[in-house]
């Protein structure tokens, strides 16, 4: 029997084996620069805030809710019942999280609206961190819910936090944030979403 032959490697080859392999991290890193360079074209030139990320959860009914207290928040629970039959702001935060504190003062003003309830889900946070943010930023929630592991962030297709999701009184998502509200994005996107749910459809 005999041996396949082999084919002598020349200096040649062997460098345009090192330069072939030299490329790929430029065709990966220009890959990202195109993604990056199409989604500051769309914020910028076309408008478009790219933290308002489409899911498949929109117009469909939220995952239900049975999330113990943040105890000594003196917050009721993240229940259905909690929710039920009201236009509700699902906010998922964490002590830990820095664009949760930024966005903060903004939920703190939006509790004063009358037309929506905001409710949070804490998110792998320890009890007196999350006890400790919210008694310096203050308590913009009218039910807490602890998701020490994670799962209900799951089960909400969560991308990183702070998240939160515009849910109408049926219990049907109709509008979904990643990242931190602004002023400009609770102002185009936010206010419409939920003028448009509380308009009456003819």
């Amino acid at each position: 029997m005999t041996a396949p032959l082999q084919t002598e490697e020349t200096p040649e080859k062997r460098g345009l084996g090192r330069y072939g392999f030299a490329l790929i991290p430029l065709v990966i890193f220009a890959g990202f620069a195109a993604v990056a360079g199409k989604m500051l074209y769309d914020q910028d030139v076309n408008g478009r805030d790219v933290s308002a990320i489409p899911s498949a959860l929109i117009g469909k009914h939220a995952p239900s809710l049975a999330l113990p207290p943040l105890e000594g928040s003196q917050t009721p629970a993240l229940t259905d019942a909690a929710i039920k039959g009201r236009l509700t702001l699902v906010n998922v935060f964490a002590s830990w999280c820095v664009p949760c504190r930024q966005e903060h003062p903004l939920l703190k003003e939006l509790a004063k609206d009358s037309r929506i309830t905001i409710v949070g889900i804490n998110y792998k946070d320890r009890n007196d961190n999350a006890l400790r943010f919210l008694g310096e930023l203050g308590n913009p929630y009218k039910a807490i819910g602890v998701d020490p592991n994670g799962k209900a962030a799951i089960d909400w297709g969560v991308y990183g936090i702070p998240e939160s999701y515009l849910v109408a009184p049926d219990g049907t998502i109709l509008y979904k944030r990643v990242g931190p509200f602004d002023e400009r994005s609770v102002r185009q996107d936010l206010l419409p979403a939920i003028e448009k749910a509380l308009t009456p459809k003819v």
